[in-house]
């Protein structure tokens, strides 16, 4: 096989000099402002007034971006939240002061998140069962999920374990990583970028460079397995009749997003000390999959009196 092997050392953002406008949180941007435009036929085919997408922009960003980030120290950093409670809401930390973003979002927390919030739009704006609205913003949801992973990938975080497959990368501005920093530090230059602009392209350097692992690429792993889901949610709503089935998109959404993050799971490295051999071997990630799963199962397969009766 042709050898597909990246070294991954790509630019993070725009600078502007006083501001970097970073990609990963354009990533955010375009997958919400593509999701608008996806769900806008579907609300025309469906008979809902347009008046109603701008409050469904607003609850689907505020539910996602704030459960992603609580879900996030809730599963992930759980001390934060007694430590520093106001970073999980602020783009900093305190003591000392230090500028971070919103680096720490997690999905399971924005499927949550995302729930609560068409719980009260679909009360407030639609009058009809939650999962009605749900089963449509799961289908652009899916494909900006992909986006937010591609921007995973340009932050060189959520990285794959050690590998030799002939398509892995070297994650050469993952800092996080040990054989990194040990590879920047013995260059002796003390700017970062500067640091990996040297191991990358200086000969020099060579063995350095070398000394940084080859990673599964497991962003791109889960974005393809999003767009995918995308695809899979589209066809069912636009050329079956299973739209009809209140909460089957959702269940399908739940099954096929979180099978994939289950078993991507075992290539990617844990996120959390202590989150590899949670339970039974699996990590935290995969533990906070199995729910979904069962979830989307029975939202698929349950009697259709179940729900039906509430619409």
């Amino acid at each position: 096989m042709l050898p597909l092997k990246v070294i991954w050392n790509p630019l993070e953002g725009i600078d502007l000099g006083f501001f970097t406008i970073h990609f990963y949180s354009l990533s955010y941007v375009v997958a919400f402002v593509l999701g608008w435009y996806i769900i806008k036929p579907i609300f025309t085919k469906d008979g809902i007034s347009h008046d109603k997408l701008d409050p469904l922009f607003m609850y689907t960003v505020i539910g996602c971006l704030a459960g992603a980030r609580i879900g996030h120290y809730l599963f992930y950093e759980t001390e934060v939240l007694f430590t520093d409670p106001l970073h999980v809401f602020l783009p900093f930390k305190l003591s000392p002061f230090e500028w971070t973003g919103f680096a720490g979002m997690a999905s399971h927390g924005a499927a949550i998140g995302i729930m609560i919030a068409m719980y009260f739009y679909s009360r407030k704006h639609l009058k009809k069962h939650m999962f009605w609205i749900l089963d449509r913003i799961v289908i652009p949801t899916a494909i900006g999920g992909a986006f937010v992973r591609m921007g995973n990938l340009l932050n060189s975080e959520i990285v794959g374990k050690v590998t030799d497959v002939d398509w892995a990368f070297k994650f050469v501005r993952d800092t996080s990583d040990p054989a990194v920093r040990d590879a920047l530090y013995a260059t002796g230059i003390k700017d970062t970028d500067k640091a990996i602009e040297a191991v990358v392209n200086d000969p020099q350097y060579s063995a350095l460079l070398d000394s940084i692992p080859w990673r599964h690429p497991s962003q791109i792993y889960e974005a393809l397995c999003y767009v995918a889901l995308f695809v899979l949610l589209y066809f069912v709503y636009w050329k079956t009749d299973k739209k009809q089935k209140v909460g089957y998109l959702l269940g399908l959404f739940f099954v096929g997003l979180f099978v994939a993050r289950f078993f991507i799971e075992f290539v990617k490295i844990k996120q959390v000390e202590g989150g590899e051999n949670f339970i039974f071997g699996l990590n935290t990630g995969q533990m906070l999959s199995i729910p979904f799963i069962l979830l989307g199962l029975l939202l698929m397969f349950r009697p259709e009196s179940w729900i039906k009766r509430e619409v």
